[in-house]
């Protein structure tokens, strides 16, 4: 375990469950706790993607990991994940819910099925898969949950607007959450990173915030670390952290007026 990943050994011989873990933050966090002594699920969409990265974690970590493919797009995916779990009896004593997606450009334009996909996954399967997981913590006396939110949380972020707005229920739920459980022994930290340089941008459909953004394996620890150490937030990155304090001394609508400027599609 390299000395970077100490304050990790909460985790060591645990078992995590990372979802949207085929790539960027998800695969990042996969190899952190992998380095740190983790048992690992791993779920996301494509397979030969979580099978690829599976086999890196066994040659690079002799880690045991379990991979379950699962769409949180679809309704039932939570259950078919939980269903997962409970038939191999693996008691998830980390609960990472990065999965999630944006999308750039005109709302009047975005498909709606998109639309419907991206709550579905940002917040229906967090809500869900938290519900699922959260019970079994409390009974062990001991749990923790990452929530991936986004710098996008503290503010209205036109032409993404669902996108922003699906994460600011990420971090407000994260944070609520943390204070109801917190008496049982269960930790909930929302992780606020900015622009990364993750496929998320080409994904949203822009391509050019990822050549400015941090490594996701840098997201990755800093999120693990506030976990672990108990914060129920942290925002990745200096220039992210200023960003925000920034925003709470500017009026909203100013801070949405620059947003919008910045935003606007060519």
């Amino acid at each position: 375990m390299h000395s970077s990943d100490t304050t990790l050994g909460r985790w060591r011989g645990q078992w995590a469950l990372v979802t949207g873990a085929s790539a960027g933050i998800g695969a990042a966090i996969a190899h952190a706790l992998a380095g740190a002594g983790a048992k690992l699920v791993l779920t996301a969409r494509r397979q030969e993607r979580l099978d690829a990265l599976a086999a890196e974690l066994r040659g690079a970590h002799a880690a045991t990991v379990e991979v379950c493919r699962v769409d949180l797009a679809l309704e039932h995916g939570p259950e078919e994940l939980f269903a997962f779990t409970q038939a191999k009896t693996i008691p998830v004593a980390l609960l990472v819910n990065n999965a999630g997606f944006g999308s750039y450009g005109e709302f009047r334009h975005t498909p709606l099925e998109r639309l419907a996909e991206m709550v579905q996954v940002n917040v229906g399967a967090v809500v869900k898969l938290t519900r699922l997981y959260l019970p079994q913590m409390v009974e062990r006396g001991g749990g923790d949950i990452l929530v991936l939110a986004s710098t996008a949380a503290f503010q209205a972020v036109p032409y993404m607007s669902t996108y922003a707005a699906t994460k600011s229920f990420d971090l407000l739920f994260a944070e609520g959450l943390a204070q109801e459980v917190s008496r049982y022994g269960v930790r909930v930290c929302a992780l606020c990173p900015g622009a990364t340089q993750t496929e998320f941008a080409d994904v949203a459909g822009r391509s050019a915030a990822r050549r400015h953004g941090e490594s996701a394996a840098d997201v990755a620890r800093v999120g693990l670390k506030a976990l672990a150490a108990g914060k129920s937030l942290v925002v990745s990155g200096l220039a992210n952290r200023l960003g925000v304090v920034s925003q709470r001394l500017a009026s909203r609508h100013l801070v949405n007026r620059v947003t919008a400027v910045v935003f606007r599609p060519h």
